[in-house]
């Protein structure tokens, strides 16, 4: 299977520079591509649009040869957010963030070290780490084919990004699950990524 974005143009507001120009990214089934670039030149934005939540301003985004927006329902490319505080309803218990995600196998629950009396609390009365534990669970669902990982483990400590980093390696490639892993540790994308995108 195979992730495309064909000639991506994108700019917030008219006038502005342009955020994306003509980008053509391709991600393989099982690839893990590693994707630099300093802040500020459209890394969160890509992931975006290849995962359906924005539109391109010229171009377009395939997933086999078929545009993403023919896909219904659940979505087979997800993004998991750097803030996994703003990408949860706070009002919500985790079990029930959880259900918004495909249907979940119980092994990844308690292979990302997702203890039961979490799921009863709310994202507030959750460290960062635990909750992106749940953020990645909910983007692992059966039917997902490709994860885009935005500077998920920035922001947590050195032990937990390295958990979350093992789980991901192991889980993406029994499952032959396409990963993009956005960062600025040059030392992370050496690690993960089988290829590599930068722009300048």
């Amino acid at each position: 299977m195979k992730l495309e974005g064909k000639n991506l143009t994108f700019q917030y507001d008219k006038g502005e520079r342009k955020i994306l120009n003509h980008l053509h990214i391709v991600l393989e089934s099982g690839e893990r591509l590693g994707m630099a670039a300093p802040s500020g030149f459209g890394k969160t934005t890509c992931c975006k649009i290849l995962s359906g939540y924005e539109q391109p301003d010229e171009g377009e985004v395939l997933l086999d040869g078929r545009p993403l927006s023919a896909y219904k329902g659940y979505c087979p490319v997800q993004m998991i957010w750097q803030h996994p505080e703003l990408a949860v309803n706070p009002k919500l218990r985790m079990k029930e963030i959880l259900k918004e995600g495909d249907r979940l196998e119980g092994r990844i629950i308690r292979e990302l070290g997702i203890e039961e009396g979490w799921m009863r609390r709310y994202p507030g009365e959750l460290s960062g780490g635990e909750l992106q534990r749940f953020c990645i669970a909910r983007a692992l669902g059966e039917r997902t084919k490709f994860l885009l990982a935005d500077e998920i483990t920035a922001m947590l400590d050195l032990i937990t990004q390295s958990q979350i980093w093992n789980f991901l390696l192991k889980e993406t490639s029994d499952r032959g699950i396409g990963l993009l892993v956005v960062s600025h540790s040059e030392e992370l994308l050496k690690r993960l990524a089988t290829r590599r995108v930068e722009w300048e």
